[in-house]
């Protein structure tokens, strides 16, 4: 597979972005599947505000995008960013976040929120 260069500017913002713990887990978690902020939030001890806040900055850099459904809105890594494959390339010298997908599941947040 040919691995596309990412402009030196664009790539060192990512990895700002992704030097924030919470944001590398929030990409770590997106990597396995969508999830809505009510989902992410079982993860973090943070206000929902901080996640969305979290949340808009990754998307502002193009690294995750945002499908409404109804009221609620799900998030995902956007494989067709120029980024994926750096983001990948990172994610991939860290743990998977399944303990994580895990909490997430069990708590099953998206009946309380309706989502």
């Amino acid at each position: 597979m040919l691995k596309s260069t990412v402009d030196l500017e664009r790539a060192a913002n990512v990895l700002k972005l992704l030097g924030d713990k919470t944001r590398l887990t929030i990409v770590a978690i997106l990597k396995q599947r969508e999830c809505c902020v009510c989902e992410i939030l079982e993860v973090f001890d943070m206000s929902q505000p901080s996640i969305s806040q979290h949340l808009r900055k990754l998307k502002d850099a193009g690294m995750v995008k945002e499908e409404r459904r109804g009221q609620w809105i799900y998030y995902s890594l956007n494989q067709q960013s120029e980024l994926y494959g750096l983001i990948e390339d990172i994610l991939g010298h860290i743990p998977d976040q399944t303990d994580k997908i895990k909490l997430i599941e069990k708590a099953n947040p998206t009946l309380q929120c309706g989502c």
